[in-house]
């Protein structure tokens, strides 16, 4: 089976040379987003809203490669302080609902762009 190339008109544009993300059969890995707004392109400085685009960013991908919300098995966030840890918990909280997907979130030293996070997601297409 070959990996199809996803890329999401609702994610901004990578600013490297990788897709948005791959899929391989039902499952589907996504590359990192940082909260970027994909119309401006305008870095989002505040971490709540940061938190919240970067999760839209990549449920957009997600959702061009057949997935949802519901089909999100695990999300690895990197963040620049841990100091926002409570901050992105909220967002994170309200975005995911119910469906409580395995989480890595790490302190790391910096981030593309000086973003405030980055995160990636493996999800399944939706059945």
């Amino acid at each position: 089976m070959e990996l199809e190339r996803i890329y999401s008109a609702g994610a901004p544009a990578a600013i490297g040379p990788y897709c948005h993300a791959v899929r391989h059969g039902d499952m589907i890995i996504t590359s990192g987003q940082i909260p970027a707004d994909p119309k401006t392109h305008e870095m989002v400085r505040e971490i709540k809203a940061a938190t919240k685009v970067t999760l839209d960013n990549l449920i957009s991908v997600v959702e061009a490669a057949g997935g949802d919300r519901s089909t999100v098995a695990k999300v690895d966030v990197f963040v620049r302080t841990l100091a926002d840890f409570d901050a992105i918990n909220e967002v994170y909280s309200e975005f995911f609902g119910e469906n409580k997907p395995a989480r890595v979130l790490v302190q790391v030293g910096d981030l593309p762009d000086g973003a405030l996070l980055e995160a990636a997601m493996t999800a399944f297409v939706k059945e």
